[in-house]
């Protein structure tokens, strides 16, 4: 077992954070030096973060949940409506924290990063008559990603990854725990894939909700699916050390997704559209039905592990 967590760590949790820290850090740069003439630039830069943060987004614990830092770089879904309202707050008031580094860490989780900054780049309301400040928002917006993202990579790096693997501390007391860290991981983010960034959508047949779609406006919402499959399906390999049965699981509802040509998922409105999105969501149901089935038993971990709440 120890194995398996220093290969999980060397393979996927440390490369992944430095992608991360490296792609918004040019996010931050582009900002600073592209915004407003070339908002294209803008946009790369920020689509390129974007994809590397959900190269680690089912990663949630240590370093990443220190500070409310996940929170800080992606809070979503916001089922209130808080984050277009706090931006408009923010720049109708020309808040002190859009110019002030140390200052934005205080504001409302709803107003810092992935989302928000989406928001000002794709959505009419920010985009149509941008506010003067928008540009010193984004700065700052990004330099709080860039900063984020660079505080979970040097707490891996500096210690939290060899506490993982040597396992003999207080957060974890032996092997087998941080093994099931892991695959509480794995487990969580397939659930959250199929229940929350296509169920939110999917709504009920007789009511559909596209514009509950995550990353809408920058058309990304298909996009994460794929990308946190295949993220998911290398931690998969990792610790099931190449199940072939779990892979094909993934195989299948990753070509689903690449064939599917929804981005926004806005075909969920449509008989034919949702029944795409359907058979999608089974797909991954089925796969996490599968790491259960496999992977869980050689792992040591019971069939009735539930990775919600640890039962």
């Amino acid at each position: 077992m120890p194995k398996l967590v220093t290969n999980v760590v060397n393979e996927h949790i440390l490369p992944g954070y430095e992608r991360l820290a490296t792609r918004s850090a040019a996010l931050s740069k582009a900002v600073e030096t592209s915004c407003p003439d070339n908002l294209d630039a803008v946009k790369l830069a920020y689509n390129e973060a974007f994809d590397a943060w959900m190269g680690v987004s089912h990663l949630r614990f240590g370093p990443s949940e220190d500070n409310n830092r996940a929170f800080a770089l992606a809070f979503w879904p916001d089922t209130r409506g808080f984050t277009p309202k706090t931006l408009a707050s923010l720049l109708t008031d020309n808040d002190p924290a859009i110019h002030d580094a140390e200052k934005f860490t205080t504001v409302s989780i709803a107003a810092r990063g992935f989302y928000p900054m989406e928001f000002l780049l794709y959505d009419t309301q920010f985009t149509e008559e941008p506010a003067p400040q928008r540009c010193d928002l984004m700065a700052v917006m990004a330099k709080d990603i860039a900063n984020n993202s660079a505080a979970i990579l040097r707490d891996w790096q500096a210690g939290y990854g060899e506490m993982m693997i040597k396992a003999d501390n207080d957060i974890y007391r032996a092997p087998e725990e941080a093994v099931r860290q892991l695959y509480t991981a794995l487990t969580t983010g397939l659930q959250f894939t199929a229940q929350t960034r296509l169920g939110r959508p999917m709504g009920s047949f007789e009511k559909p909700r596209p514009n509950r779609a995550e990353a809408r406006r920058s058309e990304r919402s298909q996009r994460h699916v794929l990308l946190s499959l295949q993220a998911n399906r290398q931690l998969a390999s990792l610790l099931s050390e190449n199940d072939e049965d779990i892979d094909r699981g993934f195989e299948r509802a990753i070509r689903i997704v690449e064939d599917l040509d929804d981005p926004a998922f806005a075909g969920v409105g449509s008989i034919q559209g949702r029944i795409r999105v359907e058979a999608l969501q089974g797909a991954i149901t089925l796969t996490n039905d599968l790491v259960a089935e496999y992977l869980g038993p050689k792992l040591g971990i019971s069939a009735g592990f539930n990775a919600l709440d640890g039962d």
